[in-house]
């Protein structure tokens, strides 16, 4: 089960050209959707108009060997390994999940474009790859949904409450869990196996389909957004971004613990 191409095997009753199409359309809906909240939010008008006026303000000068330790420090510290969670357990879920959709998503498309059908046989790493990436997003969203969310740990809310911006974790973790229930059930020749394998196909259209509204074109904001407050500090600026409280040199480490009135 773990060896097996979920998608070469759906190919016996779905055309291998109409998977491919369709993760072609999701990563449409993906970069349109970033296009459209960029443009509608102005995120990047903000953002380079914040970043002209924090280095008028810089007392120094950052020359080009100090620029690429920033961009680095910015790619190892805040991408990562997701410095800016000041919370263990945060962090180690969101590493969890972002890294797990990471290997779902690239291992769903190579198998899709590359081995679409049992007569390209699959490397078996592959779909063990996939299997890890979409249990690991499990783990990781379950974890911080149930356990490490403010509201729920915090403040004794209920886990049920939903509001816009769980659109994405949902979405998320619905694509994620109804693709390991369908490849299960299709492995052992369920009969559910079609029901759910629709299922999975909503839960991945609402996922990728939804960007103007949910929290997945952050990916992209947040590094940019990382580097931009580590230069302002090296330059001697103050960006307006929240920066770190105590130190702040140390991103992500020395910050204050929040207040509960």
């Amino acid at each position: 089960m773990f060896t097996s191409n979920p998608f070469a095997v759906l190919s016996a009753t779905i055309p291998p050209a109409a998977m491919q199409t369709f993760v072609v359309v999701m990563i449409v809906l993906v970069a349109a959707g970033t296009l459209f909240d960029v443009v509608h939010k102005g995120s990047a008008k903000y953002f380079f108009e914040n970043w002209r006026k924090s280095q008028k303000k810089g007392s120094k000068q950052i020359g080009s060997g100090e620029w690429v330790s920033l961009a680095i420090q910015t790619g190892v510290v805040d991408v990562l390994t997701s410095g800016e969670f000041c919370n263990a357990r945060r962090r180690v879920a969101h590493l969890l999940t972002m890294y797990g959709f990471l290997i779902y998503f690239i291992t769903s498309a190579v198998m899709v474009f590359g081995f679409p059908t049992p007569a390209t046989p699959t490397p078996g790493v592959l779909p063990q790859l996939w299997w890890l990436g979409g249990l690991m997003i499990c783990l990781g969203g379950y974890w911080f949904w149930f356990f490490i969310r403010v509201d729920v740990a915090a403040e004794g809310g209920s886990p049920l409450r939903i509001m816009r911006a769980d659109l994405f974790i949902l979405s998320l973790l619905g694509s994620a869990t109804l693709g390991l229930i369908w490849a299960f059930l299709q492995a052992r020749g369920g009969s559910g196996a079609t029901v759910f394998f629709g299922l999975y196909v909503i839960a991945t259209t609402v996922l990728f389909g939804s960007v103007p509204w949910s929290k997945l074109a952050h990916m992209f904001f947040k590094p940019a957004a990382a580097f931009e407050k580590r230069v302002s500090h090296a330059s001697g600026s103050r960006s307006n971004l929240p920066g770190p409280a105590d130190k702040p040199e140390t991103f992500g480490i020395a910050r204050e613990q929040p207040r509960h009135y």
